[in-house]
């Protein structure tokens, strides 16, 4: 710490001889550490009751009691996915978000992205290093670049905020604030899960499918002795297929070569330019882009920033108080169920194997001391060039986006695409085991630095 450095060379060049420095240096290591510990217990509470209640879920989905097993588990999906989430998101940014509030929360949209970026590119380096299959690089990128941003902070930033000892001010303030800053965090993390990182995690599992099945024709051609034609001669490779209409690819790269005049040598280039942003596109399920949650999301945006529409809704006076106050009576049924869906599925991790350990030690890495590490980098430098407030919660929520694990809709991609199902049960089991530790951690030096 800067203060502490200076305070001690100060106090060893300031004082007379006879003073005693040594009792001096003991309380204030004393006083250190005790404020340490005070703020290390407040990040503990709600990671252990993540832990609690997770361990319930993973309880009852044990075959003994078969509470949430394997038939119970996606009917339990569905609530959250098409009842809970989008109840709480509504009803928080209703209550909370303002026209005032949200130009002062621009930068969290900014800072998602960059956990989401800076993810997939460090995933993409873990891919290069471990040489990992094709079929599980998918898997690899969405689990370091897509984090947790639902019922981790949900719980853990309005538990902090009514603890005695929060260093973040008055609790009814901080929680209201707390609950505008999650419920931000969780619209804008479903719709980059179901457009970034469903995009790369797609495009790579094309990938995997598309090797797999080169692999399997050619072991059916050595099978049946026959040799392709491309071996024979590989100029074939260069010519479309005989009897075949070419596809509009082929005929922009013949024809870029051949002309002369400018003109049509732009004209290529532009169609190959729309080729290409239609591929990328392509690969955006735009449908569940506009899931129940974002929908949720854009209605309590509207209620919160106009104000008739909210003085309807929203207030102890509001004359369809009614439906709100329903709404918000579903929601409050989202964190435990949602907690319980994760102890729930990391069963099928503990009877599964089939990723190596380094793989498993590199997403641990990246989200557990790679991300954090960059995050408070990130939050410090956005909050020196002023593109972040004072507010200390906002700070601490901006770093604690870096320290997450990752998302459980990874799992659902994964089912979705088809690969690494198995395999994606094993990741999170172990990312989820070691969250506590490190999620206690993270939490207590971002409070230290905000605080």
């Amino acid at each position: 710490m800067f203060w502490y450095s200076t305070l001690w060379f100060t106090i060893c060049i300031g004082f007379p001889s006879n003073f005693n420095v040594e009792k001096l240096h003991l309380s204030l290591v004393k006083k250190f550490a005790m404020e340490f510990l005070d703020l290390f217990i407040v990040a503990l509470m709600p990671v252990l009751k993540i832990l609690l209640v997770s361990a319930v879920g993973l309880f009852l989905a044990t075959e003994r009691i078969n509470l949430l097993g394997a038939d119970a588990r996606p009917y339990l999906n569905n609530l959250v996915f098409y009842l809970f989430s989008p109840s709480i998101i509504f009803s928080n940014l209703a209550e909370t978000i303002t026209l005032d509030s949200l130009t002062n929360l621009w930068f969290m949209p900014v800072n998602i992205l960059l956990t989401f970026i800076i993810g997939s590119a460090l995933a993409w380096i873990l891919v290069k290093i471990t040489r990992a299959p094709q079929h599980l690089r998918s898997l690899i990128i969405g689990s370091c670049a897509a984090g947790n941003l639902g019922n981790f902070p949900l719980i853990i930033i309005p538990a902090v905020c009514d603890d005695d000892n929060s260093p973040f001010g008055d609790s009814s303030v901080c929680s209201t604030d707390g609950e505008s800053y999650v419920a931000l965090s969780m619209a804008i993390g479903a719709v980059y899960i179901w457009s970034y990182v469903y995009a790369i995690m797609r495009l790579s599992a094309n990938k995997a499918t598309k090797e797999i099945d080169s692999n399997e024709s050619t072991i059916q051609d050595s099978a049946s002795g026959e040799i392709p034609y491309s071996e024979i001669c590989p100029e074939a490779l260069l010519l479309p297929s005989r009897g075949s209409p070419t596809s509009q690819e082929d005929t922009d790269q013949a024809e870029v070569p051949s002309t002369k005049s400018e003109g049509k040598a732009k004209v290529s280039l532009l169609e190959k330019a729309n080729l290409h942003l239609k591929k990328i596109f392509g690969y955006i399920d735009f449908k569940k882009i506009f899931a129940p949650s974002t929908i949720a999301a854009i209605i309590g945006f509207i209620v919160g920033i106009i104000s008739p529409i909210r003085k309807v809704l929203v207030g102890d006076d509001a004359p369809l108080r009614a439906i709100y106050n329903s709404v918000s009576l579903i929601s409050d049924a989202t964190i435990p169920c949602m907690t319980l869906i994760i102890g729930a599925n990391l069963l099928k991790g503990l009877k599964t194997s089939g990723v190596g350990p380094l793989i498993i030690l590199g997403i641990i890495a990246i989200r557990y001391i790679i991300l954090p590490s960059l995050g408070i980098v990130i939050v410090k430098a956005a909050n020196h060039f002023g593109l972040v407030g004072s507010d200390s919660l906002y700070q601490f929520t901006l770093m604690l986006q870096y320290s997450l694990p990752p998302a459980m809709n990874v799992g659902t991609i994964s089912q979705l695409l088809k690969t690494g199902e198995s395999e994606c049960s094993v990741i999170m089991l172990w990312t989820y085991a070691v969250a506590s530790l490190f999620l206690t951690l993270w939490s207590t030096i971002f409070m230290w630095i905000v605080a």
